[in-house]
């Protein structure tokens, strides 16, 4: 089977040499197998999201010379996908709505940490009446999730890896801003795009257990996942927009041959000091 990889970048800032790291690792295991690269803007977040970022993302991937396949897919145009999903979760009552706010799970004294931060406490989750006038959130009940999946796995290149949703606790699938979060998103959107093999980074490996539990629940398939290494700076940090990592616009102005760029980061020959983290 030839496979289907995708770049789904969100266009809440400009694109950084570790983006283009990552568009390129998936679209460079596609093409070795002639399989197809998709091309997906998440572009769901209304605080955050802008046009100018997506016009920013195309004009990047195009100067990279990636091409994709097909047509770009915009999460704002497949809310009803996510509708679907959610309602078929409300149906089997395995999530319930949240009226918490982060300061109020911040400030639970039992509030453990996982991946994302503070887990939630669960205030919600037995509230007898429920006010869903009321701005809201929807949570997906992991611990009843689990108990009506099952043990479940993922293959992470060749290795087996047992799914620990319960880590993340109680995630969020749909905020009280937007219809769909991004595990519930990601994970439709994957199976709806015939995506075969996801290509990302090793900062989204925990995250595939949330995404293994939702593909269970909602009958999707599960397709093979790899996660790479992350571009670190001189001072070994990960590359980030909030750590004001140069991006592909700003090499683009400064004259970078793009095929130069693109050769060197697939031998790893990277430049500004930046090297290869541990995958």
């Amino acid at each position: 089977m030839q496979p289907v990889t995708r770049f789904a970048p969100s266009p809440t800032g400009l694109l950084h040499l570790g983006h283009a790291f990552s568009a390129l690792m998936a679209h460079d295991f596609a093409r070795s197998q002639e399989g197809a690269f998709l091309l997906r803007i998440e572009d769901i977040d209304p605080g955050r999201a802008r046009a100018a970022f997506v016009d920013g993302i195309i004009e990047d991937v195009l100067w990279l010379g990636l091409e994709w396949d097909d047509e770009i897919v915009y999460q704002s145009e497949r809310l009803d996908l996510y509708a679907e999903a959610l309602g078929r979760l409300k149906a089997a009552g395995l999530v319930y709505p949240c009226f918490c706010t982060r300061a109020d799970i911040a400030a639970s004294a039992s509030a453990p940490h996982g991946p994302e931060g503070a887990l939630y406490p669960g205030t919600c989750r037995r509230m007898a009446s429920p006010d869903l006038t009321q701005p809201h959130a929807w949570r997906l009940d992991v611990a009843k999730a689990m108990a009506s999946a099952g043990p479940l796995y993922w293959m992470d290149d060749h290795t087996e890896v047992q799914a620990e949703p319960e880590r993340f606790g109680d995630v969020v699938l749909a905020r009280k801003d937007a219809p769909a979060s991004y595990h519930l998103a990601v994970t439709v959107d994957d199976a709806a795009q015939g995506v075969t093999h996801v290509v990302r980074g090793r900062d989204l490996f925990a995250c595939t257990d949330v995404h293994r539990l939702l593909q269970a629940l909602l009958d999707l398939p599960t397709p093979t996942y790899h996660h790479h290494a992350l571009l670190a700076d001189a001072e070994g940090g990960r590359l980030a927009k909030r750590h004001g990592a140069p991006t592909i616009a700003d090499l683009r102005q400064q004259g970078i041959d793009p095929g130069e760029l693109v050769e060197g980061l697939r031998t790893g020959r990277l430049p500004f000091g930046y090297s290869l983290g541990k995958a």
